[in-house]
């Protein structure tokens, strides 16, 4: 591991700040996976700003009948609170999905919504990988790629992003709130928090150097059944090889509306848009969750070892837009 300083932040606009003024300074909350990434000498941090102690830890409802989530609320409160698990059981099922209970128990909203790729080229400095350094190219492409994107991928990158979280924040219309060094606020929707690779797949996320995610934010529950299925190679502690999250309104035998989000098949959670139209007002049916599969995948490109992605993206968005109606 590389010399860095470290220094704990008094307030969000102190962190923003001090991170801000330094090139190669970063944030550290939980570090379960900054550090990781740190001693394998992937991430060189000069210098740690530590969040964790900020009073950024509490589940609040809105006055719109929400909830605001502050970004050091860590994974394990966020699955066990009971509004969550009434209101957006969609987001319990995706966090107890994730990583173990030990690290659930240490690693925090924000952080969770940021953490890098799993891509073993990404984890292996003898290998080149644009997303590490730019320009080097990117070894999955005819490497082992069994894990990797079918899906807004591009030939600089085809990594995908592992949050379990993120997918069901996307389905939820979720937000993030964030605050700059000079203390100016924004909001930016979870599904367009992260960037697909392009020609820089180094620059992962719409926020700026020194920009701080301080809360999550969940508009009033959506109608509808909600359900989270994970298909991985093993039940506990594995990243998706394709996750889904579903929220089906229907009604009467018919499709009322529709929200599909899948994960572990793009570098961002990706919602199925054209899927959720196809389902908009069509009879309850294996047809229509069939169709709704193909729409979903409809732009999907392999590279040999994750050809099996495909079909098994449209098998789980048919099976879980099944129970998700079956269970309404």
């Amino acid at each position: 591991m590389r010399a860095f300083t470290y220094e704990r932040a008094g307030d969000a606009r102190e962190a923003a700040a001090a991170v801000a003024a330094r090139p190669e300074a970063k944030f550290i909350s939980g570090g379960t996976n900054l550090l990781d990434l740190m001693k394998l000498d992937i991430e060189r941090p000069a210098h740690l700003v530590d969040v964790s102690r900020l009073p950024l830890d509490r589940i609040e409802d809105t006055p719109e009948g929400g909830l605001r989530i502050g970004a050091q609320v860590r994974n394990s409160d966020l699955a066990a609170d009971p509004r969550v698990r009434s209101r957006y059981p969609v987001l319990s099922q995706a966090m107890l999905a994730g990583a173990s209970g030990q690290i659930r128990n240490k690693a925090s909203a924000g952080g969770n919504l940021l953490q890098r790729t799993r891509c073993y080229y990404f984890y292996d400095r003898n290998m080149p990988c644009n997303k590490r350094e730019p320009g080097s190219g990117c070894a999955a492409l005819e490497g082992f790629n069994r894990m990797h994107a079918i899906l807004g991928a591009s030939e600089a990158c085809i990594a995908v992003h592992p949050s379990d979280m993120a997918v069901a924040m996307a389905a939820l219309d979720g937000s993030v709130e964030t605050i700059s060094p000079d203390g100016e606020t924004r909001t930016i929707p979870v599904g367009d928090l992260h960037r697909l690779p392009g020609t820089t797949p180094n620059v992962e996320t719409e926020l700026g150097h020194g920009e701080m995610i301080t809360a999550v934010t969940l508009p009033p529950a959506p109608p509808g059944r909600q359900i989270y299925r994970k298909v991985r190679d093993r039940a506990s502690y594995a990243f998706a090889l394709v996750s889904v999250a579903a929220i089906v309104e229907a009604s009467g035998g018919g499709i009322r509306s529709a929200r599909i989000a899948m994960g572990g098949v793009a570098a961002k959670p990706w919602r199925a848009g054209e899927a959720e139209r196809a389902l908009a007002g069509a009879t309850v049916s294996n047809r229509a969750y069939t169709d709704a599969a193909e729409a979903a995948l409809a732009g999907a490109k392999a590279y040999g070892g994750n050809d099996f992605k495909i079909p098994l993206a449209k098998r789980t968005v048919r099976h879980t837009l099944a129970a998700a109606i079956e269970r309404a």
